[in-house]
């Protein structure tokens, strides 16, 4: 009997432990006791007087950088090319088949490294040429080799757009224009804003 007693025992002083840890670290989550309704006023104001920065495919001007047009109507219009402070270039712009039927995407622009090729298509072969800096920036690439840029394209109905995007090495704070060269594709000069 005093064995079945002591294992009674044991569990019981188990769940007690267990339910005034539960206890303590609720009442520890708790907030502090203040007036709770005073946090949220001042964090909605906080939002609004810092306001949020648009998005990369917001705030751009319907004016685009460039026009890059390719084969059978297929064009690429450039929106923006902004620079960040990480030391990244970011373009973004907009497939749009000016043509009268639907046009399979060239898995040419993809370029022919083959890192790249084993991902599907992309804009992967675009470059930026840095005529002042005598340089050429190839689409940057995450760990496993994939590009950073749109990838999965493969058709475009007509009159139909698609928002792209492709992220380089940012060129040199006094580089203010490059020349951005895709497969199949006029070149075109852009102005880097930031």
């Amino acid at each position: 009997m005093s064995i079945r007693f002591t294992a009674k025992a044991r569990r019981g002083t188990v769940a007690l432990a267990v339910t005034v840890g539960l206890a303590l670290g609720m009442a520890g989550c708790g907030g502090g006791g203040g007036d709770d309704s005073k946090n949220p006023k001042a964090s909605a104001s906080a939002s609004k007087d810092s306001g949020s920065k648009p998005s990369a495919q917001e705030g751009q001007s319907d004016t685009p950088l460039a026009e890059l047009r390719g084969e059978d109507g297929l064009l690429l219009q450039i929106t923006s090319a902004d620079r960040d402070s990480g030391g990244f270039l970011t373009v973004n712009g907009v497939f749009k088949n000016d043509g009268s039927q639907s046009i399979v995407i060239p898995s040419i622009i993809r370029g022919d490294e083959t890192e790249i090729i084993q991902h599907g298509t992309s804009l992967g072969g675009a470059t930026l040429v840095d005529s002042k800096g005598k340089k050429r920036y190839y689409v940057l690439r995450d760990t496993d080799g994939r590009p950073l840029t749109t990838t999965g394209l493969s058709s475009i109905e007509a009159g139909q757009t698609i928002p792209v995007f492709m992220q380089f090495p940012a060129p040199p704070a006094d580089t203010t224009e490059v020349t951005l060269q895709l497969p199949t594709f006029s070149s075109g000069t852009i102005k880097i804003s930031g």
